[in-house]
């Protein structure tokens, strides 16, 4: 799996800089870069993206507040703050920041957050489950949630798709929507033998609960689920859902 990452700074060396040390890595593929606020919110809600390096101190506005409205789209990505000040660590990770790293820019400091960013998305390739009784749940296999200081047994085949957004996860059957606060990966590897798969850094779907594969922009998808729900397929699922679904 390669990270798409985008480089918010205003500064063009410190951009070329950490460019160079991200793709030097051959880990992560960049998918653009700003220098100003709405220039790079407008290309970051438009782009299928895995993090952002935002510095903290621009010229037009305050990487935190990029960082607020960052978290509030649809889809967001992880946040790295790449900056020349540390004061704001603190506040960096109330923002659920994946990181913050420091310039000038260290090639080691800047590989162990790319190590950290692929175990937050789920490094290795999405395990993709060959249709058979032996490989998928069956009915009476339960998942268990902590939902308000409760555990809730809900059956995996009533699961529609788990979904992650503002840093909670929400797991949708046909009845009903749970809110738990363990990440997506987490339940990515709890159920990597089941019918469910992933097929973008914010959603895990049940196959068996598509009913329509949509066309998209840049040869992706939207799969249109059983309660109406519109799930975006991004380019780095693509192929395995293909082979999967044979389309």
């Amino acid at each position: 799996m390669l990270l798409r990452a985008f480089i918010v700074d205003d500064e063009p060396l410190a951009r070329d800089e950490l460019a160079y040390l991200l793709k030097r890595s051959k880990q992560v593929e960049l998918a653009g870069e700003a220098s100003g606020v709405e220039e790079a919110l407008d290309k970051i809600e438009n782009l299928d993206i895995d993090v952002v390096f935002l510095d903290i101190q621009l010229a037009d506005e305050n990487g935190m507040e990029i960082a607020s409205r960052i978290n509030k789209l649809d889809y967001p990505p992880l946040i790295v703050f790449a900056t020349a000040y540390d004061e704001y660590a603190l506040k960096a990770f109330e923002l659920n920041a994946a990181d913050y790293i420091l310039k000038p820019f260290d090639e080691k400091r800047v590989q162990q957050t790319i190590e950290k960013l692929l175990k937050l998305l789920g490094s290795k390739e999405p395990n993709i489950p060959v249709p058979s009784k032996a490989g998928l749940f069956s009915n009476t296999e339960k998942l268990a949630l902590t939902v308000d200081e409760k555990i809730i047994l809900v059956n995996v085949n009533d699961i529609l798709y788990i979904s992650t957004n503002e840093g909670k996860t929400i797991i949708a059957t046909g009845k009903q929507k749970y809110v738990v606060n363990e990440p997506l990966v987490t339940f990515e590897r709890k159920l990597q033998n089941s019918q469910i798969i992933r097929v973008h850094r914010s959603y895990l779907v049940s196959i068996n609960s598509i009913i329509e594969i949509e066309p998209w922009f840049n040869s992706t998808y939207n799969l249109i689920m059983s309660d109406g729900e519109k799930v975006p397929v991004s380019r780095t699922y693509t192929k395995e859902l293909k082979q999967l679904l044979g389309f």
